[in-house]
């Protein structure tokens, strides 16, 4: 991971499960900590930004980037791809910094296998009842795309067993706490 003090912590979470809202108050409270920025060919969500919330890019873009090999990891999630750009992570760490890296994981896998020194931390619904109900109210998904989210969160949450640290939100003030916490003990 380069030779800085910096730490890679790689976060991942079924849709609705809430990694969002945890991220977002650990950068209020901790605003030293750095959020990886993704690139994806989804359509903006209300309230995105280009370049902070995502680089949204086009399928050939993505694709071109990958033919440049400048992702540490891609993968199609629900249709759209998700790719980590891995230059601005490596400067970052090479200059001291935390870095979260929000993930799906599929590319969470594959960055575990590259980074064996990254922190993993798997953020868990309390169960699949209130996961079904965040996502209805989020009201972003047709019935079929919310259907498909919740099969694929069924087969994310087989893969918890490969992360080092599990953080159940079913309570956003706990969950900050135990989050911030992983992040802290990890110091390197």
């Amino acid at each position: 991971m380069g030779s800085g003090k910096g730490s890679l912590f790689i976060i991942s979470a079924p849709s609705g499960a809430g990694k969002d809202t945890l991220i977002k108050r650990i950068l209020e409270i901790r605003p030293e900590i750095v959020l990886s920025v993704s690139a994806t060919t989804r359509e903006p969500r209300k309230g995105e930004t280009d370049g902070v919330s995502y680089y949204f890019v086009t399928h050939e873009r993505f694709q071109d980037m990958i033919e440049r090999g400048e992702f540490l990891e891609h993968a199609e999630y629900v249709g759209e791809h998700y790719g980590t750009p891995s230059k601005p992570i490596f400067e970052h760490i090479r200059n001291g910094k935390k870095v979260l890296l929000e993930i799906e994981v599929q590319g969470a896998k594959q960055i575990m296998a590259l980074e064996p020194d990254a922190v993993s931390i798997f953020i868990a619904p309390p169960n699949m009842e209130e996961l079904e109900r965040r996502l209805r109210r989020r009201g972003t998904d047709s019935e079929k795309k919310l259907m498909e989210r919740i099969d694929r969160a069924l087969l994310e949450l087989e893969e918890i067993v490969h992360y080092k640290h599990v953080v159940v939100n079913d309570d956003i003030n706990q969950a900050t706490k135990e989050l911030l916490s992983i992040i802290d003990g990890e110091n390197q």
